[in-house]
């Protein structure tokens, strides 16, 4: 078995490779301080007393959350000058009381208002899928925690997800994302984006590791794993299943064929309220509002240094009015309401998590272009922060293609029960063959 100490430096090696993406997928790098935290995993090894189950499991930051002594940067060069964090987010904490190693701070959309990825302040990790042949979006707004994962510079990828900022970038690298119920985590030591949709969630390679570190998060009882046989699950008809690119929809369509092969009950449920989402926009309207109200202060003081295309989303905000805004929060109350009615019988649902594959860079060649992607990739996976649910995305696709992710949601508080599901049809959903 390999040492903390090795795996630790083969991360940080990896980080450092001139040839790979970890300029882009960090801003801050803790490589002192975490060889020496993989020593003393080492230690809990040898003697026998590991703290968790992810005891010296190397962890990478999104820049979002503070680490005591540095500078929360949230992406942006608008607060590289803001004073040192005074102590870890209770997330970094309990992940430090769980013996993780902390790599470093993950580079991320600025300010997290985006599911692309990009970010003109300190680059751009590039999508591992084909990225030899292409260079595509990693997605957003936790785009530096799901690179730091697929490269190897490290096993856990803690990241926020207010519209799917965690499972975006895992659905479009081939990762598993899992956004828990908001109100599970605290968000204290966490920049904000939308305080009523933010949450904080995790990106690795399997669901268990997923499972793990959400067992450090925020401890809750154990659910039995259900027999194959006995998962029933609603497939979420309407609006998120249009427009998908047609490897999103081959792909799902298989994966939706193997859980029935395999004994999986799988019933079409199409909920009518739900379409009000893309007629009405509220979940446009209420994030956007809280968003700018956020950021008032600071772009009045520093607009100019803004990435231009997160600085003009944020503006939409100034003309929202707070009447707009609590019809909208109504619109979210009712939609919980009828969505509790018609999926509280089932195990979970399913939905495609982005509706398109990663698109190259070059695809976003306009502010047009830009806005009418980043619609597409928020469209599905934002529906469950509307609905205060939790959701995971498994990887669905055949090998050597796109990666594209399959997710099962669940309503508020219902986490143990689809991480149970999750890794119950993990082996059936994520072919690799």
């Amino acid at each position: 078995m390999i040492s903390k100490s090795a795996h630790t430096e083969r991360c940080l090696t990896a980080i450092a490779a001139p040839d790979g993406e970890g300029a882009r997928a960090f801003t801050q790098i803790y490589a002192e301080a975490a060889a020496a935290e993989a020593l003393a995993a080492d230690r809990r090894q040898r003697s026998g007393q590991l703290l968790s189950r992810i005891d010296g499991a190397v962890v990478a930051v999104k820049d979002l959350f503070d680490v005591a002594g540095q500078t929360t940067w949230a992406g942006s060069v608008v607060l590289r000058n803001e004073s040192a964090a005074a102590a870890d987010a209770p997330a970094v904490a309990s992940l430090r009381r769980a013996g993780t190693v902390i790599v470093g701070k993950t580079n991320m959309t600025e300010f997290a208002y985006s599911g692309l990825g990009l970010n003109p302040h300190f680059g751009t990790p590039a999508n591992p899928f084909q990225r030899h042949v292409k260079r595509r979006i990693p997605g957003g707004s936790s785009s530096g925690a799901a690179i730091a994962v697929t490269d190897g510079m490290a096993d856990i990828g803690l990241g926020t997800d207010t519209g799917g900022s965690v499972r975006i970038p895992a659905a479009l690298c081939g990762l598993v994302g899992w956004k828990p119920t908001a109100r599970r985590i605290p968000l204290t030591g966490v920049w904000p984006l939308a305080p009523n949709f933010d949450s904080v969630g995790v990106i690795a390679h399997s669901v268990a590791l997923c499972a793990d570190a959400d067992a450090v998060l925020a401890p809750m009882p154990a659910v039995a794993a259900l027999p194959v046989d006995r998962v029933q699950l609603a497939r979420l008809r309407g609006y998120i299943e249009t427009e998908l690119d047609p490897e999103v929809e081959r792909a799902y369509e298989d994966a939706l064929g193997r859980m029935r092969d395999a004994g999986v009950q799988i019933v079409d449920v199409a909920i009518a309220e739900l379409e009000r989402m893309p007629r009405e926009l509220p979940g446009v309207t209420m994030p956007t509002y809280e968003a700018f109200h956020v950021h008032e202060q600071l772009l009045a003081r520093a607009a100019d240094a803004y990435d231009p295309r997160v600085r003009a989303r944020l503006e939409l905000g100034r003309g929202i009015t707070a009447e707009q805004y609590a019809t909208a929060a109504m619109v979210r109350q009712a939609l919980q309401v009828a969505a509790a009615a018609a999926l509280h019988a089932f195990d979970g649902f399913l939905l495609p998590t982005v509706a398109i594959i990663a698109p190259p860079f070059d695809a976003i060649d306009s502010d047009e272009r830009y806005l009418a992607i980043n619609r597409k990739v928020l469209r599905n996976p934002s529906l469950l922060n509307f609905l205060d649910g939790c959701a995971i995305s498994l990887p669905c696709q055949p090998r050597a293609s796109a990666p594209v992710g399959l997710s099962i949601a669940g309503l508020g508080v219902s986490d143990a029960r689809i991480l149970a599901v999750a890794q119950t049809l993990e082996p059936i959903v994520s072919r690799t063959v």
